[in-house]
Protein backbone atom coordinates (compact mmCIF):
# COMPACT_ATOMS: atom_id res chain seq x y z
CA UNK A 1 0.00 0.00 0.00
CA UNK A 2 1.63 3.20 -1.16
CA UNK A 3 1.42 6.62 0.49
CA UNK A 4 1.63 9.85 -1.50
CA UNK A 5 3.15 13.08 -0.19
CA UNK A 6 -0.19 14.20 1.29
CA UNK A 7 -0.63 10.93 3.20
CA UNK A 8 2.90 11.05 4.60
CA UNK A 9 2.61 14.73 5.53
CA UNK A 10 -0.75 14.26 7.28
CA UNK A 11 0.50 11.24 9.22
CA UNK A 12 3.69 12.96 10.40
CA UNK A 13 1.91 16.20 11.31
CA UNK A 14 -0.80 14.33 13.25
CA UNK A 15 1.62 12.20 15.26
CA UNK A 16 3.99 15.11 15.96
CA UNK A 17 1.08 17.34 16.99
CA UNK A 18 -0.35 14.74 19.39
CA UNK A 19 2.99 13.93 21.00
CA UNK A 20 4.04 17.58 21.29
CA UNK A 21 0.71 18.73 22.74
CA UNK A 22 0.55 15.89 25.26
CA UNK A 23 4.09 16.60 26.44
CA UNK A 24 3.36 20.33 26.65
CA UNK A 25 0.18 19.82 28.68
CA UNK A 26 2.01 17.55 31.13
CA UNK A 27 5.22 19.55 31.49
CA UNK A 28 4.65 20.38 35.18
CA UNK A 29 4.01 16.92 36.57
CA UNK A 30 6.28 16.94 39.63
CA UNK A 31 4.50 14.91 42.34
CA UNK A 32 3.31 11.32 42.25
CA UNK A 33 -0.32 12.49 42.22
CA UNK A 34 0.44 14.78 39.28
CA UNK A 35 2.28 12.09 37.35
CA UNK A 36 0.14 9.04 38.06
CA UNK A 37 -3.32 10.64 38.46
CA UNK A 38 -3.02 13.93 36.49
CA UNK A 39 -3.34 15.88 39.76
CA UNK A 40 -6.91 14.51 40.10
CA UNK A 41 -8.08 17.24 37.76
CA UNK A 42 -9.49 15.46 34.67
CA UNK A 43 -12.84 16.55 33.22
CA UNK A 44 -15.55 14.19 31.96
CA UNK A 45 -14.92 14.74 28.25
CA UNK A 46 -11.20 13.99 28.61
CA UNK A 47 -11.95 10.92 30.74
CA UNK A 48 -14.47 9.62 28.20
CA UNK A 49 -12.22 9.91 25.16
CA UNK A 50 -9.29 8.54 27.15
CA UNK A 51 -11.22 5.41 28.19
CA UNK A 52 -12.26 4.80 24.59
CA UNK A 53 -8.76 5.32 23.23
CA UNK A 54 -7.27 3.11 25.95
CA UNK A 55 -9.79 0.37 25.23
CA UNK A 56 -9.99 0.36 21.43
CA UNK A 57 -6.74 -0.60 19.78
CA UNK A 58 -5.52 -3.04 17.18
CA UNK A 59 -6.48 -5.63 19.78
CA UNK A 60 -10.00 -4.80 18.55
CA UNK A 61 -9.20 -3.73 14.98
CA UNK A 62 -7.25 -6.95 14.44
CA UNK A 63 -8.70 -9.35 17.05
CA UNK A 64 -12.41 -8.52 17.12
CA UNK A 65 -12.61 -7.97 13.37
CA UNK A 66 -10.74 -11.26 12.94
CA UNK A 67 -13.26 -13.13 15.08
CA UNK A 68 -16.11 -11.44 13.17
CA UNK A 69 -14.56 -12.71 9.94
CA UNK A 70 -14.11 -16.12 11.52
CA UNK A 71 -16.75 -18.22 13.26
CA UNK A 72 -18.10 -15.67 15.76
CA UNK A 73 -19.52 -12.91 13.57
CA UNK A 74 -21.43 -10.00 15.07
CA UNK A 75 -21.67 -11.76 18.44
CA UNK A 76 -18.10 -10.70 19.22
CA UNK A 77 -19.63 -7.22 19.73
CA UNK A 78 -20.95 -8.63 22.99
CA UNK A 79 -17.68 -7.79 24.69
CA UNK A 80 -18.10 -4.07 23.97
CA UNK A 81 -21.89 -3.94 24.36
CA UNK A 82 -21.90 -5.83 27.64
CA UNK A 83 -18.90 -3.70 28.55
CA UNK A 84 -21.00 -0.57 27.99
CA UNK A 85 -23.57 -1.91 30.46
CA UNK A 86 -20.88 -3.05 32.88
CA UNK A 87 -19.04 0.25 32.91
CA UNK A 88 -22.28 2.12 33.67
CA UNK A 89 -22.72 -0.10 36.74
CA UNK A 90 -19.09 0.61 37.61
CA UNK A 91 -19.89 4.34 37.51
CA UNK A 92 -22.84 3.83 39.86
CA UNK A 93 -21.45 1.34 42.37
CA UNK A 94 -17.64 0.96 42.13
CA UNK A 95 -16.35 4.45 41.42
CA UNK A 96 -17.88 6.14 44.50
CA UNK A 97 -16.06 3.66 46.74
CA UNK A 98 -12.73 4.17 44.97
CA UNK A 99 -12.83 7.97 44.86
CA UNK A 100 -14.02 8.22 48.44
CA UNK A 101 -11.03 6.16 49.63
CA UNK A 102 -8.52 8.28 47.68
CA UNK A 103 -6.62 5.31 46.22
CA UNK A 104 -4.02 5.41 43.44
CA UNK A 105 -4.38 1.78 42.36
CA UNK A 106 -6.76 -1.18 42.52
CA UNK A 107 -4.35 -3.34 44.58
CA UNK A 108 -4.16 -0.49 47.13
CA UNK A 109 -7.89 -0.86 47.81
CA UNK A 110 -7.40 -4.54 48.65
CA UNK A 111 -4.94 -3.66 51.41
CA UNK A 112 -7.53 -1.40 53.03
CA UNK A 113 -10.21 -4.06 52.67
CA UNK A 114 -8.13 -7.15 53.47
CA UNK A 115 -4.36 -6.90 54.12
CA UNK A 116 -0.99 -6.15 52.54
CA UNK A 117 -0.67 -9.71 51.19
CA UNK A 118 -3.80 -9.29 49.06
CA UNK A 119 -2.43 -6.01 47.71
CA UNK A 120 0.95 -7.53 46.85
CA UNK A 121 -0.57 -10.60 45.15
CA UNK A 122 -2.87 -8.53 42.95
CA UNK A 123 -0.04 -6.13 42.11
CA UNK A 124 2.24 -8.97 40.98
CA UNK A 125 -0.56 -10.66 39.01
CA UNK A 126 -1.42 -7.42 37.27
CA UNK A 127 2.20 -6.67 36.41
CA UNK A 128 2.70 -10.11 34.86
CA UNK A 129 -0.53 -9.91 32.82
CA UNK A 130 0.22 -6.38 31.60
CA UNK A 131 3.76 -7.13 30.48
CA UNK A 132 3.33 -10.68 29.20
CA UNK A 133 -0.19 -10.38 27.75
CA UNK A 134 -1.80 -6.97 27.18
CA UNK A 135 1.22 -4.76 26.40
CA UNK A 136 2.75 -7.52 24.32
CA UNK A 137 -0.50 -8.21 22.45
CA UNK A 138 -1.08 -4.54 21.61
CA UNK A 139 2.48 -4.21 20.33
CA UNK A 140 2.12 -7.35 18.23
CA UNK A 141 -1.29 -6.47 16.78
CA UNK A 142 -0.15 -2.94 15.98
CA UNK A 143 3.02 -4.20 14.35
CA UNK A 144 1.03 -6.81 12.41
CA UNK A 145 -1.35 -4.15 11.11
CA UNK A 146 1.44 -1.89 9.88
CA UNK A 147 3.28 -4.91 8.45
CA UNK A 148 0.18 -6.11 6.57
CA UNK A 149 -0.79 -2.69 5.25
CA UNK A 150 2.57 -1.14 4.44
CA UNK A 151 4.96 -4.06 4.15
CA UNK A 152 7.33 -2.83 6.88
CA UNK A 153 8.96 -5.64 8.85
CA UNK A 154 7.04 -6.89 11.90
CA UNK A 155 9.84 -6.31 14.41
CA UNK A 156 10.68 -2.74 13.21
CA UNK A 157 6.95 -1.87 13.29
CA UNK A 158 6.70 -3.07 16.89
CA UNK A 159 9.76 -1.07 18.01
CA UNK A 160 8.55 2.14 16.32
CA UNK A 161 5.15 1.96 18.02
CA UNK A 162 6.68 1.13 21.40
CA UNK A 163 9.24 3.92 21.16
CA UNK A 164 6.77 6.70 20.38
CA UNK A 165 4.30 5.61 23.08
CA UNK A 166 7.06 5.31 25.68
CA UNK A 167 8.33 8.81 24.81
CA UNK A 168 5.29 10.83 25.85
CA UNK A 169 4.11 8.39 28.55
CA UNK A 170 7.40 8.44 30.44
CA UNK A 171 7.55 12.22 30.08
CA UNK A 172 4.14 13.27 31.35
CA UNK A 173 2.35 10.31 32.91
CA UNK A 174 -1.45 10.11 32.95
CA UNK A 175 -2.06 13.70 31.84
CA UNK A 176 0.08 13.20 28.73
CA UNK A 177 -1.77 9.97 28.00
CA UNK A 178 -5.19 11.58 28.45
CA UNK A 179 -4.46 14.52 26.13
CA UNK A 180 -3.02 12.23 23.46
CA UNK A 181 -6.11 10.03 23.82
CA UNK A 182 -8.40 12.97 23.10
CA UNK A 183 -7.15 13.23 19.51
CA UNK A 184 -6.25 9.61 18.91
CA UNK A 185 -9.59 8.38 20.28
CA UNK A 186 -11.48 10.71 17.97
CA UNK A 187 -9.39 9.63 14.98
CA UNK A 188 -9.89 5.91 15.55
CA UNK A 189 -13.70 6.23 15.78
CA UNK A 190 -13.88 8.40 12.66
CA UNK A 191 -11.43 6.12 10.85
CA UNK A 192 -13.44 3.03 11.74
CA UNK A 193 -16.73 4.52 10.56
CA UNK A 194 -15.05 5.73 7.37
CA UNK A 195 -13.81 2.20 6.69
CA UNK A 196 -17.34 0.88 7.27
CA UNK A 197 -18.73 3.31 4.70
CA UNK A 198 -16.14 2.42 2.09
CA UNK A 199 -16.68 -1.28 2.79
CA UNK A 200 -20.43 -1.08 2.30
CA UNK A 201 -19.88 0.88 -0.91
CA UNK A 202 -17.52 -1.84 -2.18
CA UNK A 203 -20.06 -4.55 -1.30
CA UNK A 204 -22.60 -2.89 -3.59
CA UNK A 205 -25.79 -4.87 -3.02
CA UNK A 206 -26.39 -4.50 0.73
CA UNK A 207 -29.36 -6.86 0.69
CA UNK A 208 -27.29 -9.61 -0.89
CA UNK A 209 -24.48 -8.98 1.59
CA UNK A 210 -26.80 -9.48 4.58
CA UNK A 211 -28.40 -12.52 2.96
CA UNK A 212 -25.09 -14.25 2.20
CA UNK A 213 -23.72 -13.49 5.68
CA UNK A 214 -26.95 -13.96 7.62
CA UNK A 215 -25.28 -16.53 9.88
CA UNK A 216 -22.77 -13.94 11.03
CA UNK A 217 -25.37 -11.33 12.03
CA UNK A 218 -26.59 -12.96 15.24
CA UNK A 219 -25.78 -11.78 18.77
CA UNK A 220 -26.99 -15.03 20.36
CA UNK A 221 -24.98 -18.16 19.44
CA UNK A 222 -25.67 -21.86 20.19
CA UNK A 223 -24.83 -23.28 23.61
CA UNK A 224 -22.05 -25.44 22.11
CA UNK A 225 -20.30 -22.55 20.36
CA UNK A 226 -16.56 -22.67 21.24
CA UNK A 227 -16.14 -18.91 21.80
CA UNK A 228 -19.32 -17.09 22.91
CA UNK A 229 -22.16 -19.56 23.60
CA UNK A 230 -25.41 -17.99 24.79
CA UNK A 231 -24.82 -19.59 28.19
CA UNK A 232 -21.76 -17.35 28.63
CA UNK A 233 -24.00 -14.28 28.40
CA UNK A 234 -25.65 -15.33 31.66
CA UNK A 235 -22.51 -15.33 33.83
CA UNK A 236 -19.22 -15.94 32.02
CA UNK A 237 -18.96 -12.77 29.95
CA UNK A 238 -19.69 -10.54 32.95
CA UNK A 239 -16.53 -11.67 34.72
CA UNK A 240 -14.11 -10.15 32.17
CA UNK A 241 -16.53 -7.22 31.69
CA UNK A 242 -16.61 -6.16 35.34
CA UNK A 243 -12.95 -6.97 35.84
CA UNK A 244 -11.92 -5.03 32.74
CA UNK A 245 -14.23 -2.04 33.22
CA UNK A 246 -14.14 -1.70 36.98
CA UNK A 247 -10.95 -3.28 38.34
CA UNK A 248 -8.47 -3.05 35.47
CA UNK A 249 -5.99 -0.31 36.34
CA UNK A 250 -5.41 1.01 32.83
CA UNK A 251 -9.14 1.67 32.36
CA UNK A 252 -9.98 2.84 35.88
CA UNK A 253 -6.91 5.03 36.39
CA UNK A 254 -8.28 7.99 34.42
CA UNK A 255 -11.48 7.91 36.52
CA UNK A 256 -9.36 7.98 39.69
CA UNK A 257 -7.96 11.24 38.31
CA UNK A 258 -11.43 12.85 38.01
CA UNK A 259 -12.11 16.27 39.53
CA UNK A 260 -15.29 15.02 41.19
CA UNK A 261 -17.45 11.94 41.32
CA UNK A 262 -19.88 13.49 38.83
CA UNK A 263 -17.09 14.25 36.36
CA UNK A 264 -15.83 10.68 36.66
CA UNK A 265 -19.30 9.18 36.21
CA UNK A 266 -20.17 11.38 33.24
CA UNK A 267 -16.82 10.48 31.65
CA UNK A 268 -17.56 6.78 32.05
CA UNK A 269 -21.05 7.10 30.57
CA UNK A 270 -19.69 9.17 27.66
CA UNK A 271 -17.19 6.37 26.99
CA UNK A 272 -19.97 3.75 27.20
CA UNK A 273 -21.99 5.68 24.60
CA UNK A 274 -18.97 5.81 22.28
CA UNK A 275 -18.48 2.06 22.74
CA UNK A 276 -21.85 1.54 21.03
CA UNK A 277 -20.12 2.50 17.76
CA UNK A 278 -17.74 -0.48 17.95
CA UNK A 279 -20.04 -2.98 16.17
CA UNK A 280 -20.25 -0.57 13.24
CA UNK A 281 -16.66 0.72 13.22
CA UNK A 282 -14.86 -2.59 13.81
CA UNK A 283 -17.01 -5.72 13.79
CA UNK A 284 -19.13 -5.24 10.65
CA UNK A 285 -16.00 -4.25 8.64
CA UNK A 286 -14.53 -7.62 9.66
CA UNK A 287 -17.55 -9.37 8.15
CA UNK A 288 -17.24 -7.19 5.04
CA UNK A 289 -13.57 -8.18 4.73
CA UNK A 290 -14.54 -11.86 4.81
CA UNK A 291 -17.27 -11.25 2.23
CA UNK A 292 -14.94 -9.47 -0.18
CA UNK A 293 -11.56 -11.09 0.39
CA UNK A 294 -12.09 -14.11 2.64
CA UNK A 295 -10.37 -16.43 0.18
CA UNK A 296 -7.25 -14.26 0.04
CA UNK A 297 -6.03 -13.99 3.64
CA UNK A 298 -4.45 -16.87 5.48
CA UNK A 299 -5.61 -15.97 9.01
CA UNK A 300 -8.73 -14.15 10.18
CA UNK A 301 -6.55 -11.60 12.04
CA UNK A 302 -5.69 -10.16 8.62
CA UNK A 303 -9.31 -9.17 7.92
CA UNK A 304 -9.27 -5.50 8.93
CA UNK A 305 -5.76 -4.72 7.64
CA UNK A 306 -6.69 -6.41 4.35
CA UNK A 307 -9.81 -4.27 4.06
CA UNK A 308 -7.85 -1.09 4.64
CA UNK A 309 -5.14 -2.05 2.18
CA UNK A 310 -7.64 -2.76 -0.60
CA UNK A 311 -10.28 -0.05 -0.01
CA UNK A 312 -8.73 3.13 1.38
CA UNK A 313 -7.97 5.54 -1.52
CA UNK A 314 -4.88 7.68 -1.86
CA UNK A 315 -5.32 10.86 0.11
CA UNK A 316 -7.13 9.14 3.00
CA UNK A 317 -4.44 6.57 3.76
CA UNK A 318 -2.43 8.99 5.88
CA UNK A 319 -5.48 9.62 8.08
CA UNK A 320 -6.25 5.91 8.46
CA UNK A 321 -2.60 5.16 9.15
CA UNK A 322 -2.58 7.90 11.82
CA UNK A 323 -5.81 6.55 13.34
CA UNK A 324 -4.43 3.01 13.53
CA UNK A 325 -1.09 4.08 14.99
CA UNK A 326 -2.90 6.42 17.36
CA UNK A 327 -5.14 3.58 18.54
CA UNK A 328 -2.13 1.40 19.25
CA UNK A 329 -0.18 4.13 21.01
CA UNK A 330 -3.17 5.19 23.15
CA UNK A 331 -3.77 1.69 24.49
CA UNK A 332 -0.08 0.98 24.87
CA UNK A 333 0.56 4.29 26.64
CA UNK A 334 -2.32 3.65 29.05
CA UNK A 335 -1.03 0.17 29.87
CA UNK A 336 2.53 1.38 30.34
CA UNK A 337 1.39 4.22 32.60
CA UNK A 338 -0.78 1.89 34.69
CA UNK A 339 1.89 -0.81 34.95
CA UNK A 340 4.45 1.74 36.11
CA UNK A 341 1.92 3.15 38.60
CA UNK A 342 1.30 -0.26 40.15
CA UNK A 343 5.00 -1.06 40.33
CA UNK A 344 5.85 2.31 41.85
CA UNK A 345 2.96 2.67 44.34
CA UNK A 346 2.20 -0.95 45.25
CA UNK A 347 5.64 -2.55 45.12
CA UNK A 348 8.44 0.03 45.15
CA UNK A 349 7.00 2.48 47.68
CA UNK A 350 5.22 -0.18 49.74
CA UNK A 351 7.97 -2.81 49.98
CA UNK A 352 11.29 -1.35 48.75
CA UNK A 353 11.80 2.35 49.53
CA UNK A 354 8.95 3.34 51.86
CA UNK A 355 10.22 6.89 52.37
CA UNK A 356 10.91 7.60 48.69
CA UNK A 357 10.63 11.26 47.70
CA UNK A 358 8.04 12.55 45.24
CA UNK A 359 10.76 13.10 42.62
CA UNK A 360 12.07 9.62 43.27
CA UNK A 361 8.63 8.08 42.68
CA UNK A 362 8.18 9.98 39.42
CA UNK A 363 11.64 8.90 38.26
CA UNK A 364 10.93 5.24 39.05
CA UNK A 365 7.66 5.52 37.14
CA UNK A 366 9.51 6.83 34.09
CA UNK A 367 12.25 4.20 34.26
CA UNK A 368 9.74 1.33 34.60
CA UNK A 369 7.74 2.65 31.63
CA UNK A 370 10.82 2.28 29.45
CA UNK A 371 11.68 -1.15 30.86
CA UNK A 372 8.15 -2.46 30.29
CA UNK A 373 8.07 -1.34 26.67
CA UNK A 374 11.47 -2.94 26.02
CA UNK A 375 10.29 -6.28 27.43
CA UNK A 376 7.04 -6.06 25.45
CA UNK A 377 8.89 -5.34 22.19
CA UNK A 378 11.11 -8.38 22.73
CA UNK A 379 8.22 -10.76 23.45
CA UNK A 380 5.65 -9.42 20.95
CA UNK A 381 6.94 -11.06 17.70
CA UNK A 382 6.45 -14.49 19.29
CA UNK A 383 2.66 -14.05 19.23
CA UNK A 384 2.68 -14.84 15.52
CA UNK A 385 2.75 -18.52 16.57
CA UNK A 386 -0.58 -20.08 15.38
CA UNK A 387 -1.03 -21.93 18.67
CA UNK A 388 -2.18 -18.68 20.31
CA UNK A 389 -5.32 -18.69 18.07
CA UNK A 390 -5.30 -14.97 17.34
CA UNK A 391 -4.47 -11.96 19.48
CA UNK A 392 -7.98 -11.36 20.88
CA UNK A 393 -8.32 -14.97 22.02
CA UNK A 394 -4.83 -14.81 23.53
CA UNK A 395 -5.72 -11.79 25.67
CA UNK A 396 -9.07 -13.11 26.87
CA UNK A 397 -7.77 -16.62 27.57
CA UNK A 398 -4.82 -15.58 29.70
CA UNK A 399 -6.69 -12.89 31.63
CA UNK A 400 -8.99 -15.70 32.69
CA UNK A 401 -6.32 -16.85 35.13
CA UNK A 402 -6.68 -13.78 37.33
CA UNK A 403 -9.96 -12.00 36.55
CA UNK A 404 -12.37 -14.40 38.38
CA UNK A 405 -10.34 -14.24 41.60
CA UNK A 406 -9.85 -10.48 41.51
CA UNK A 407 -13.52 -9.81 40.77
CA UNK A 408 -14.59 -12.16 43.56
CA UNK A 409 -12.24 -10.48 46.06
CA UNK A 410 -13.67 -7.03 45.35
CA UNK A 411 -17.38 -7.81 44.94
CA UNK A 412 -17.58 -10.29 47.82
CA UNK A 413 -15.75 -7.78 49.97
CA UNK A 414 -18.18 -5.03 48.93
CA UNK A 415 -21.25 -7.09 49.81
CA UNK A 416 -20.17 -9.18 52.81
CA UNK A 417 -18.76 -6.71 55.32
CA UNK A 418 -17.30 -9.36 57.63
CA UNK A 419 -15.25 -11.15 54.97
CA UNK A 420 -11.85 -11.83 56.61
CA UNK A 421 -8.43 -11.16 55.00
CA UNK A 422 -7.86 -14.91 54.56
CA UNK A 423 -10.86 -15.09 52.22
CA UNK A 424 -9.57 -12.22 50.07
CA UNK A 425 -6.13 -13.82 49.80
CA UNK A 426 -7.66 -17.23 49.04
CA UNK A 427 -9.70 -15.81 46.16
CA UNK A 428 -6.56 -14.40 44.53
CA UNK A 429 -4.47 -17.52 45.12
CA UNK A 430 -7.09 -20.07 44.01
CA UNK A 431 -8.12 -18.40 40.76
CA UNK A 432 -5.08 -19.26 38.63
CA UNK A 433 -4.76 -22.97 39.52
CA UNK A 434 -8.51 -23.60 39.22
CA UNK A 435 -8.70 -21.94 35.82
CA UNK A 436 -5.46 -23.64 34.74
CA UNK A 437 -6.88 -27.04 35.68
CA UNK A 438 -10.06 -26.35 33.69
CA UNK A 439 -8.04 -25.21 30.70
CA UNK A 440 -5.94 -28.36 30.89
CA UNK A 441 -8.76 -30.87 31.40
CA UNK A 442 -11.64 -29.13 29.62
CA UNK A 443 -10.05 -27.07 26.85
CA UNK A 444 -13.05 -27.72 24.59
CA UNK A 445 -15.31 -25.75 26.98
CA UNK A 446 -15.62 -22.07 26.04
CA UNK A 447 -13.20 -20.01 28.12
CA UNK A 448 -16.05 -17.74 29.29
CA UNK A 449 -17.76 -20.77 30.82
CA UNK A 450 -14.47 -21.79 32.41
CA UNK A 451 -14.26 -18.30 33.92
CA UNK A 452 -17.77 -18.70 35.33
CA UNK A 453 -16.88 -22.06 36.92
CA UNK A 454 -13.68 -20.61 38.38
CA UNK A 455 -15.61 -17.65 39.78
CA UNK A 456 -18.13 -20.03 41.38
CA UNK A 457 -15.38 -22.13 43.02
CA UNK A 458 -13.62 -19.04 44.36
CA UNK A 459 -16.84 -17.54 45.77
CA UNK A 460 -17.66 -20.88 47.43
CA UNK A 461 -14.22 -20.90 49.08
CA UNK A 462 -14.63 -17.30 50.26
CA UNK A 463 -18.07 -18.13 51.66
CA UNK A 464 -16.74 -21.12 53.61
CA UNK A 465 -13.83 -19.15 55.07
CA UNK A 466 -16.13 -16.27 56.03
CA UNK A 467 -18.63 -18.58 57.73
CA UNK A 468 -15.87 -20.32 59.71
CA UNK A 469 -13.89 -17.20 60.64
CA UNK A 470 -15.78 -13.92 60.07
CA UNK A 471 -14.38 -10.55 61.03
CA UNK A 472 -15.54 -9.40 64.45
CA UNK A 473 -16.01 -5.88 63.12
CA UNK A 474 -16.19 -4.65 59.50
CA UNK A 475 -13.08 -2.95 58.13
CA UNK A 476 -12.98 0.82 58.41
CA UNK A 477 -12.08 2.16 54.97
CA UNK A 478 -10.28 5.49 54.50
CA UNK A 479 -12.58 8.36 53.55
CA UNK A 480 -11.74 11.58 51.73
CA UNK A 481 -13.79 14.56 52.82
CA UNK A 482 -16.28 16.39 50.60
CA UNK A 483 -16.85 13.52 48.18
CA UNK A 484 -20.32 12.69 46.87
CA UNK A 485 -21.50 9.11 47.12
CA UNK A 486 -24.66 9.07 44.97
CA UNK A 487 -24.99 9.63 41.21
CA UNK A 488 -26.79 12.78 40.11
CA UNK A 489 -30.14 12.50 38.23
CA UNK A 490 -28.33 13.44 35.00
CA UNK A 491 -25.90 10.55 35.43
CA UNK A 492 -28.74 8.09 36.12
CA UNK A 493 -30.75 9.17 33.06
CA UNK A 494 -27.78 9.09 30.67
CA UNK A 495 -26.59 5.75 32.01
CA UNK A 496 -30.07 4.28 31.58
CA UNK A 497 -30.16 5.45 27.95
CA UNK A 498 -26.88 3.62 27.24
CA UNK A 499 -28.26 0.40 28.74
CA UNK A 500 -31.44 0.80 26.68
CA UNK A 501 -29.32 1.22 23.53
CA UNK A 502 -27.52 -2.05 24.20
CA UNK A 503 -30.81 -3.86 24.82
CA UNK A 504 -32.20 -2.51 21.53
CA UNK A 505 -29.14 -3.76 19.62
CA UNK A 506 -29.60 -7.27 21.02
CA UNK A 507 -33.29 -7.23 20.14
CA UNK A 508 -32.61 -6.17 16.54
CA UNK A 509 -29.82 -8.72 15.96
CA UNK A 510 -31.14 -11.54 18.12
Amino acid sequence: MELNWFDITFFLVFICFVVTLSMFKSRKENTSEDYFLAGRGLGWWLIGFSIVAANISTEQFVGMAGQAAGNVGLAVSGYQLCGAVGIVFVAFFFLPRFLRSGIYTMPEYLEYRYNSAARAIMAVYTMVIYVAVTITAVLYSGGLTIHTIFGLGLAPSIWIIGGVAALYTSWGGLKAVAWADLFQGSALIVGGLLTLGLGLYAVGDIGEFFAVNAGRFHMILPADHPEIPWTALLVGIWIPVFYYCGLNQFIVQRTLGAKTLKEGQLGIIFAAALWLTVPFAIVVPGIIAFHLYGDQFTTSDQAYPFLIRRLIPTGLRGFIFAAICGAVMSSLASMLNSASTIFTIDLYKRHMIKDASQKGLVMIGRVMTVIFVLVGCIIAPRLSDPRFNGVFHYIQEFQGYISPGILAAFVFGFIVKRTPPAAGVASLVLSAPVYGFLQWKYSSVAFLNRMAITFGVVVAAMTLITVLNPLKEPRVMPVKTNYETRPSPTVVVLGSLVIAGVALFYIIFW
